[in-house]
C-alpha cells in the first residue's frame, strides 16, 4: 500500500501530507487531480473533494495518481468517480474548445452564442470561462480581435479590408477601438510605430544606468542595466520605427521622479503608464501592482490571484517580459521557498530593491 511519504513530487499538494489532509477536510476541488487518497477500512480511493463521509486520518493514504491507488489494491469511489475526468478537467477542456472556436470563427461570437455552444446558460458559462482563463469571455474575444487586427494589418492590405477580416462590422467601431487595441492608429502600427514620438533619457542611479521612455499615453519603458548604450538599443528594438527623441530639460524631471522611486520605493509612482502586452501579461502586471511595498508573494500566489492556479510558469514569463522596472514591481515575486530568482535586471538589483522596501514598509 502506498504511504504518504512516497507520493510523487507533483503539483502543489504532492509530498505534503498535512496539506493533503487539509484539502480533504475542506473538500477542496482545486486539489482534484493533484493527488488521490485511499481509505484502508473501505478499500476505495477518492478525489480530495469527495462528498462522502470523511474518514479517520489514520486510515488514509495519499497517491499521486488514480493508477497508483488501483495498483495498491484500491477501487474507485462510486460517489466521486475518481477514475473519470473531474468536473474541473471537463470544464477546462470545454473552455479550451471554446477558445479554439473563437480563434477560428470567421466572426467574433457573442456571449449567447458561446454559451449555447457550451450547452450552458450565459451566466453559468461566463462564470466557468472566467474561472478557468482569468478573463471574461468578452475579454478573451477582445484579445483575439486585437491579435487579428495585428495580423491583418501586417498583410499589407487596405485598412478597410483588415477591419472586416478582424471582425468589425463598421469602420466607426474599428477606429474607436484601435487605439486601445494597438496603442496607436492602424497606419502607425502598420509602419512599425513610425511617426509615434517617444521621448527618452538615460540617467544614473545607485542600481546603475536607468532609461525612462514616455509616449503620448504615458511612461512606456523603465529599463535598468550597466551599459547606457545597451539600454538605448533595447528601446530601439521595442519600438523599431518610432521617432525616438532625446529628453530635454523638462523630461529630465520625469527621470528624476523615476530615480526617486528606485532610491526610495515607499514614495510610489503617480504617473500614467503606457502598458502594452498580451491580455495574460496585463492581468499578471495588474496583479503585481497590487503587491504592497515591503511585501513579497510567490509566482503561485500571482497565478492564484488571476484565477489560473496552473499558470505558474507563464506568470514567470510575464514577469520577465515586464518593460517597466519598479513601476510594475515584478521584483516582489519570489520562489516558493522565499529565494530570489528570475529578475531580468539582475538578482542583486532585486535583492537591493527588496531590502530598501523592507526598511520603509508600514
Amino acid at each position: 500500500m502506498t504511504s504518504s511519504a512516497t507520493v510523487t513530487q507533483r503539483g502543489d499538494w504532492a509530498g505534503e501530507s498535512d496539506r493533503c489532509w487539509a484539502a480533504i477536510l475542506a473538500r477542496d476541488p482545486a486539489a482534484d487531480g493533484t493527488f488521490y487518497y485511499s481509505v484502508r477500512t473501505t478499500g476505495v480511493y477518492c478525489r480530495p473533494s469527495c462528498a462522502a463521509r470523511q474518514p479517520l486520518r489514520e486510515n488514509v493514504r495519499f497517491h499521486a495518481t488514480g493508477v497508483d491507488a488501483e495498483q495498491a489494491g484500491f477501487r474507485p469511489c462510486k460517489r466521486c468517480r475518481p477514475e473519470q475526468p473531474s468536473s474541473v478537467d471537463r470544464q477546462a477542456a470545454m473552455v479550451v474548445a471554446i477558445c479554439r472556436y473563437i480563434e477560428q470563427a470567421e466572426h467574433l461570437p457573442s456571449l449567447d452564442e458561446l454559451a449555447q455552444r457550451a450547452n450552458m446558460s450565459p451566466s453559468h458559462f461566463h462564470r466557468v470561462f472566467t474561472s478557468v482563463t482569468g478573463l471574461t469571455p468578452r475579454g478573451y474575444v477582445t484579445a483575439q480581435r486585437a491579435t487579428r487586427v495585428r495580423v491583418e494589418l501586417r498583410r499589407d492590405r487596405p485598412v478597410t479590408d483588415a477591419l472586416y477580416q478582424a471582425g468589425f462590422n463598421s469602420s466607426g467601431r474599428f477606429y474607436e477601438a484601435t487605439n486601445a487595441l494597438l496603442g496607436m492608429t492602424p497606419s502607425r502600427y502598420r509602419t512599425g510605430g513610425a511617426h509615434t514620438d517617444i521621448r527618452f533619457a538615460v540617467g544614473a542611479c545607485t542600481l546603475g544606468a536607468i532609461l525612462v521612455a514616455q509616449s503620448e499615453r504615458g511612461v512606456c519603458a523603465i529599463l535598468l542595466g550597466d551599459d547606457p548604450d545597451a539600454l538605448t538599443r533595447d528601446l530601439q528594438d521595442r519600438f523599431p520605427r518610432a521617432n525616438l527623441i532625446g529628453g530635454d530639460a523638462a523630461f529630465e524631471g520625469l527621470v528624476s521622479t523615476v530615480v526617486g522611486l528606485v532610491e526610495a520605493p515607499g514614495r510610489g509612482l503617480n504617473l500614467p503608464l503606457d502598458i502594452r502586452g498580451t491580455a495574460f501579461q496585463q492581468r499578471v502586471w495588474q496583479a503585481l501592482q497590487g503587491i504592497p511595498v515591503g511585501s513579497t508573494v510567490t509566482y503561485t500566489d500571482i497565478a492564484n490571484r488571476i484565477g489560473l492556479p496552473k499558470s505558474v510558469r507563464a506568470v514567470g514569463q510575464a514577469c520577465g517580459a515586464n518593460p517597466l522596472a519598479v513601476a510594475i514591481p515584478c521584483h516582489r515575486v519570489v520562489r516558493q521557498d522565499g529565494g530570489l530568482s528570475g529578475y531580468r535586471w539582475g538578482i542583486e538589483r532585486k535583492r537591493t530593491l527588496l531590502e530598501r522596501e523592507s526598511s520603509v514598509a508600514p
